[in-house]
């Protein structure tokens, strides 16, 4: 009798420990961010959502799938445009699974699958657009969202959103663009000082216009002229003289010059008929 309670005593230790490894396999914590796809003798059975939940060991299998958002570098891809420049283009995309039966059921691993078709997206969008378009990043990362979010749709994948870091052109390509960007903003450098040397002209023919009108004006400009230069004391001043003023003290003198002459030849002949 004490040989077969041992034995008995034995068994039930071992099922005991049996009882506490199934247990511990079965029972499973599912996070607030993830679910689990279970699949019982290898057919899809039921997604478990967050909480304690239980799975029969050996029969069932449990993957789990992250419903975050995640963010993954599109590495550095070369792509031909349409006016057949070679250009290197890299970007990001964010993306999350918003079906977790069909991410574990119709693709081995959506990560990489996702990523995969995002390079392939980036080179083909690039393709179909002329090199000036890809200054307009935002257009071409818009189009690049739909396209890849019509692809991975069948693969329970949301594509959120799809960003272009930096588009790479060749070396001659760059000093070419840098070449005509210069030579544009010479351009317009010189219509502005044209347009402001126009403007400048009709100002000046207005003042001189209104000036002509009286020489006492004139005349007074050339005196405000001269107040302005006289300040600084270590140039030369050149004062232009006023032909007006010119002609009236031409003028004056001569009329003084001829009264004078008259004056002389009466006196001189009165003398000689006093004489």
């Amino acid at each position: 009798m004490s040989e077969l309670g041992a034995g008995f005593i034995v068994l039930l230790v071992l099922l005991a420990i049996i009882f506490l490894v199934v247990a511990a396999v079965s029972v499973v914590i599912v996070s607030e961010f993830e679910r689990v796809v279970v699949l019982t003798l290898g057919r899809f059975t039921g997604i478990r959502n967050p909480g304690l939940r239980f799975v029969v060991p050996f029969l069932q299998e449990m993957r789990r799938v992250d419903m975050r958002e995640k963010t993954t570098d599109i590495p550095q891809q070369e792509a031909l445009t349409k006016d057949g420049v070679r250009v290197r283009v890299n970007g990001v995309v964010y993306f999350s699974v918003k079906d977790p039966k069909a991410a574990i059921l119709y693709t081995e691993n959506y990560e990489s699958a996702t990523i995969e078709m995002a390079q392939s997206t980036l080179r083909s969008t690039v393709g179909t657009h002329d090199l000036a378009d890809l200054a307009d990043a935002e257009r071409i990362s818009v189009e690049i969202q739909r396209a890849l979010e019509v692809k991975t749709d069948p693969w329970g994948i949301k594509v959120s959103n799809v960003e272009i870091k930096e588009v790479e052109l060749p070396k001659e390509i760059s000093r070419a663009m840098s070449r005509a960007a210069e030579a544009e903003r010479l351009r317009e450098a010189r219509v502005i000082e044209a347009r402001g040397e126009e403007e400048s002209a009709r100002a000046l023919l207005a003042a001189a216009d209104m000036l002509a009108q009286s020489s006492e004006a004139m005349q007074l400009r050339y005196l405000a002229t001269l107040n302005n230069i006289a300040s600084d004391r270590s140039s030369t001043i050149v004062f232009p003289f006023p032909t007006d003023l010119a002609q009236m003290l031409g003028t004056k003198l001569a009329g003084n010059g001829s009264g004078n002459g008259s004056g002389n030849g009466s006196g001189n002949g009165s003398g000689d008929n006093i004489v």
